[in-house]
């Protein structure tokens, strides 16, 4: 179990309200700040709680869905998720929906606010099943699942990917358009470089941080040795002028292609299993998910050193993977953390190593709505 000297409060949600999400027409949670165990059938609609939460943060959410596919079918003209959250000395009312046809939009304590101010408030770490293909697909995952963990510590790398990935567009344009007139992209890869050098900047910097995290840590999870590679493990350029360099020198390769083959949209992360000296895309099933849960609660433990309070965890479906020391472990880590993790799982006994430490939700689905209560 990983060990500190006082473990941090976490963040908590205490008052969650849906409206028209997904399966649920409303949901309203009275929560303690406790671990929140949510059980019930599959379809229950315990996954659009999570991804509700998670919309609580930056982005597209845990499913990366667009706003409007959210809104509960077939009459909903748009969503809401309203919470409380409570952060140590002050709480914040926060509220994010879509009108349909709209883009999502963000209310904090009343005022409207962009979604990168969400990551200043709202640290959220998931790991949903999903994931657990995450070292054997297409590096575009693993780049997903980096850029994740850097936002969890840098707020602004949202505005960093945004800006790279506009400028990026743009010369891809001309590249297919064929047009070679050098003055047509020298303000766009200067845009590139300097957004790129952010990038990679913070990835290598959120890579150090979850290394530290596992080296101080006691812990039942194996730990991963984490690397920040190009295509076929070619290196990365670092630095604005370098990459602005490779992206001039590139432009005949790339007028080929038709797009950007150089810069950090192309790079991939490298994972070794520590204690066995091999590369994560050639563990087991098992093991892949243990080094998927050990990167996240390292996540979690660098995030709570860093800010004072440990983030919102979210983890979809994970005890089903776990045999009952390794549930145990789990859930004894996550309760060290003062984390308020959401878990989910088809029934109550794969949260009975919780007890009395979370409170317990039962998730069912009734006249196609989705329906929560408490064991009694």
């Amino acid at each position: 179990m990983a060990r500190s000297a006082a473990a941090p409060r976490g963040l908590r949600i205490v008052a969650l309200r849906l409206t028209h999400f997904r399966s649920h027409r409303v949901a309203e949670l009275a929560l303690d700040g406790r671990p929140v165990a949510l059980h019930g059938a599959n379809g229950s609609g315990k996954t659009n709680l999570l991804e509700a939460v998670s919309l609580l943060s930056p982005g597209r959410g845990l499913r990366r869905a667009a706003p409007g596919e959210i809104a509960r079918r077939p009459h909903a003209p748009g969503w809401k998720v309203r919470a409380t959250l409570e952060v140590p000395g002050t709480a914040h009312e926060i509220e994010t929906w879509a009108e349909a046809g709209q883009s999502r939009s963000v209310q904090i304590d009343g005022k409207a606010a962009p979604q990168v101010a969400l990551g200043r408030i709202a640290r959220v770490v998931w790991l949903v099943p999903a994931m657990d293909r995450l070292w054997i697909e297409a590096a575009e995952g693993r780049r997903r699942f980096i850029d994740r963990i850097t936002l969890s510590f840098l707020p602004d790398h949202a505005e960093a990917v945004l800006s790279y990935e506009k400028a990026m567009r743009e010369r891809n344009r001309l590249l297919k358009d064929m047009v070679r007139d050098a003055g047509w992209y020298s303000a766009l890869e200067g845009q590139m470089a300097q957004a790129g050098a952010r990038i990679t900047a913070g990835r290598r910097s959120a890579l150090t941080r979850i290394a530290d995290a596992q080296a101080a840590a006691e812990t039942s999870f194996p730990a991963a040795e984490l690397s920040l590679t190009g295509p076929e493990g070619a290196p990365l350029p670092e630095t604005a002028d370098e990459l602005e360099t490779a992206l001039s020198e590139g432009r005949r390769a790339d007028l080929a292609a038709g797009r950007t083959l150089t810069g950090p949209h192309r790079a991939d992360l490298a994972a070794i299993y520590t204690a066995k000296g091999i590369e994560a895309r050639h563990c087991s099933t098992g093991e892949q998910k243990a080094l998927l849960l050990s990167l996240i609660l390292a996540n979690a433990r660098a995030l709570a050193a860093d800010t004072g309070a440990a983030p919102l965890l979210l983890l979809d479906e994970v005890a089903a993977h776990l045999d009952a020391a390794r549930r145990a472990a789990l859930y004894d880590e996550v309760c060290a953390l003062g984390a308020q993790a959401w878990l989910t799982g088809t029934g109550a006994e794969l949260f009975a190593e919780l007890g009395a430490r979370a409170q317990h939700l039962t998730v069912s689905d009734r006249d196609g709505e989705s329906h929560m209560e408490e064991p009694q």
